[in-house]
């Protein structure tokens, strides 16, 4: 089961060890790390700290590794290899929460709880970021969304059924006009907006207020509701869509025109009679169409 350790790496009583920042598994994940200690043993130690236990012997808080200690705990062993460091337990708590981050890949749903444990340790926006290794910009995007309260998109993205950035984008709708978030977060819920649409009707939406407060007959066309948000937001793709239309097919009627020009403008005959009349010249924007078509 062990493999060849480092002389500073300890064989730990797997039952002397205590999880302070214990996380549920991916199971699948949780199986092949389980497979393979089995098949070639334990390449990488987890990392302890040391600690007098309730008895007066010794005891240990797990740093690094909860993963790899359950399965030596599935495999039935009594002892795992562990580095021993001496650390704080707050240093401890980073420490783990540092490799979780890293091990996750930044994983939004689980660093948002991540996020919210440390400032209930009074840790500043700048702590939080040197401790994690991530951005600024990221952290204080989920501390905005812990501090607005936002208990119904924190579960959702807890619970997976929104993307953060999503959830972030209806946050910050609600902080300038509650009713339009309010609609966005049904409008996505119900499914009647995805992704980059709740941005994107945002947007719209906004646009349309600013409007509203210049005219007074404005102000009844914004929506009241989900729905008519959703219909507003389709029908404005419908007339912006209809304008890539109409904008595709002038310049195709533009190049028919270009060619034809050009052709005439071979013709020396034509080109001579042109100027006879004092016709020779062109608007300047058709003369550098002719020049590079």
């Amino acid at each position: 089961m062990l493999t060849d350790t480092p002389e500073s790496v300890t064989l730990v009583p797997i039952d002397r060890i205590e999880v302070l920042n214990s996380r549920d598994r991916n199971m699948k994940v949780f199986e092949e790390i389980v497979e393979n200690i089995r098949v070639i043993g334990l390449k990488k130690p987890i990392t302890v700290t040391e600690r007098k236990g309730a008895d007066g012997a010794p005891a240990f808080v797990l740093v690094c590794g909860e993963g790899r200690l359950n399965a030596f705990r599935l495999l039935g062993e009594t002892h795992i290899p562990a580095l021993i460091v001496n650390v704080s337990d707050e240093d401890a708590f980073i420490m783990s929460l540092a490799e979780n981050i890293a091990r996750r890949g930044h994983r939004p749903l689980e660093i948002l709880a991540d996020i919210e444990l440390l400032l209930a340790r009074e840790f500043s926006v700048d702590d939080i970021v040197q401790k994690t290794g991530l951005s600024q910009k990221y952290v204080r995007d989920i501390i905005f969304l812990l501090n607005k309260g936002e208990e119904r998109l924190i579960a959702a993205v807890q619970n997976g059924d929104i993307p953060l950035t999503t959830a972030l984008e209806i946050a910050r709708a609600k902080d300038g006009d509650e009713d339009l978030g309010d609609m966005l977060q049904e409008a996505y819920e119900t499914g009647q907006l995805r992704g980059h649409q709740v941005t994107e009707a945002k947007r719209l939406l906004e646009k349309r207020k600013s409007q509203a407060f210049k005219s007074a007959g404005a102000r009844s066309k914004l929506p009241a509701s989900a729905h008519s948000l959703v219909k507003v937001y389709q029908k404005e793709v419908a007339r912006q869509h209809k304008m890539v239309l109409k904008a595709e097919h002038a310049h195709q009627q533009l190049l028919l025109v270009v060619q034809g020009l050009k052709a005439l403008f071979a013709d020396s005959n034509f080109v001579n009679l042109l100027r006879a009349e004092g016709l020779d010249t062109l608007p300047k924007y058709l003369a550098e169409r002719l020049e590079f078509a």
